[in-house]
């Protein structure tokens, strides 16, 4: 054979070699053993607790050869299920009927929520706004109520509207109010 028949046969061997070696690490990446990742390594453990019986609410399907974990104990409710009655009193102490000044905001995506309590004020702001905030789809805070009985009065009065008896103290102090009743938009807080 001469040089020049060995140098052209030369691509064809080596692309015969290289369709083998491809060939080769096909088959073992289809492998099991090589499918399978191996065991972490744990680089730095600060201690603490381990996060494992909260997935078991998750409830991953069981890894083929693993040892079975027994599944995290929920403990039983006790007693009968929370009501809406439960969370009453709320009292804000933050809060308190009177005129709130208007202010710019800048919240973009916000929900429309306002504030009100079961006081004289409150009641006649919301029969005066209804309408603007049902448009909104505003969402009412009831943040000063003492019992079911009002606050299914102030409901009566917000047909249409969603009303939830809740604390305002943490909102009051992060937006620095003192007063309600109030709308608070993305835009702005307003009475």
């Amino acid at each position: 054979m001469s040089v020049a028949e060995e140098t052209a046969m030369e691509p064809q061997s080596t692309l015969r070699a290289g369709r083998m070696v491809l060939a080769l690490l096909l088959a073992l990446a289809a492998s099991p053993a090589l499918a399978q990742s191996s065991p972490l390594i744990v680089v730095e453990d600060h201690g603490g607790v381990s996060a494992l019986p909260y997935y078991g609410a998750l409830n991953p399907p069981p890894k083929q050869g693993a040892p079975d974990v027994p599944p995290a104990v929920r403990p039983p409710p006790v007693g009968k299920p929370a009501s809406e009655a439960d969370m009453l009193p709320v009292r804000s102490e933050r809060l308190s009927p009177g005129e709130e000044p208007r202010r710019v905001l800048q919240a973009p995506g916000l929900t429309p929520i306002f504030l009100i309590g079961d006081d004289s004020r409150s009641r006649a702001w919301l029969m005066e706004r209804g309408s603007v905030l049902r448009d909104l789809n505003a969402i009412g805070l009831v943040v000063n109520v003492e019992t079911a009985a009002a606050l299914a009065s102030l409901r009566k009065l917000a047909v249409g509207l969603r009303l939830a008896p809740v604390s305002g103290d943490d909102l009051a102090r992060r937006l620095g109010l003192t007063h309600y009743p109030v709308l608070i938009t993305a835009t702005g807080i307003e009475q």
